[in-house]
């Protein structure tokens, strides 16, 4: 028996199916899904946002507004995002291949909330708040930083889509970075990767947020390296400083594509360049 299957004009029809049908499957760009459908059990019903207008779209004022129908190529290319949020762009250009990058959606990102999502610790970095919406509640906004709640777990509600996500741009004296580490160059699952978000008084760190991913059952901050270094100028004891914080911080874990010694290793040597 074939599933039903629901393509909404706009954003308000889709709410109100979304209500009607909160354990049906939503569908963006298909690039999580698709994957592992032959793996699970066939969907009640499918809600359909594929270039649904309205979650579409990257506008910048104060801050950098993304809707969750935007795909990957759409954000990597988008003026704003070259120019203000190069962690981003960068993160974009390594999610998968180019087919991948124009079917994939910020939505889908974050709405899978796998622990290896490209994009996830650059939000957390950037400290993006999500929009969500119901049609019986309406809008409400949520910190990035608590939205995953566990493996694949998040505090989307039933009823609830993924609207946009707002980050706010870096001040001038911000450094930003992102870095991942894959098996090659291109087209890899990361074994680790991490964001940090720098703010500078001179080349003193007054202030750091700094996120890795694949190395928890969630995207993280890390709260511990992002207090030893304050006060630090950057350099050879910052970097240290954040090496030696972070060696207590994370659990990794052994799986098919590395070790949890290999993990931590590399994790140690990502943060600490972020600061040298």
């Amino acid at each position: 028996m074939s599933s039903a299957y629901i393509r909404p004009r706009s954003l308000a029809e889709a709410l109100d199916a979304k209500a009607q049908h909160p354990d049906w499957m939503v569908l963006a760009g298909g690039t999580d899904l698709m994957v592992n459908a032959t793996h699970r059990p066939e969907p009640a019903g499918i809600l359909d946002l594929w270039r649904l207008p309205e979650l579409r779209g990257v506008t910048m004022t104060d801050v950098l507004t993304i809707g969750a129908g935007t795909t990957w190529l759409e954000v990597e290319h988008h003026a704003a995002v070259l120019e203000r949020f190069g962690p981003l762009a960068a993160a974009a250009r390594e999610i998968g291949a180019l087919q991948i990058q124009a079917r994939g959606t910020l939505g889908g990102n974050v709405g899978t909330s796998s622990p290896v999502g490209d994009s996830l610790p650059v939000l957390l970095a950037f400290d993006a708040e999500l929009e969500l919406a119901s049609a019986a509640r309406g809008r409400r906004r949520i910190p990035y930083r608590e939205f995953c709640t566990g493996y694949r777990k998040t505090q989307l509600a039933a009823d609830e889509l993924i609207v946009a996500a707002h980050l706010r741009p870096p001040a001038t004296r911000t450094r930003t970075t992102w870095r991942k580490v894959g098996t090659r160059r291109a087209q890899s699952i990361s074994k680790v990767m991490g964001a940090a978000f720098i703010e500078l008084d001179g080349d003193v760190v007054t202030r750091a947020r700094v996120a890795l991913g694949a190395v928890a059952d969630r995207p993280i901050r890390i709260a511990a390296v992002e207090q030893a270094v304050t006060g630090l100028a950057l350099g050879a004891k910052a970097a240290e400083a954040a090496r030696a914080a972070l060696r207590s911080a994370i659990k990794p874990i052994d799986d098919v594509r590395s070790t949890a010694t290999y993990r931590r290793d590399v994790a140690e040597n990502l943060v600490a360049r972020f600061f040298s």
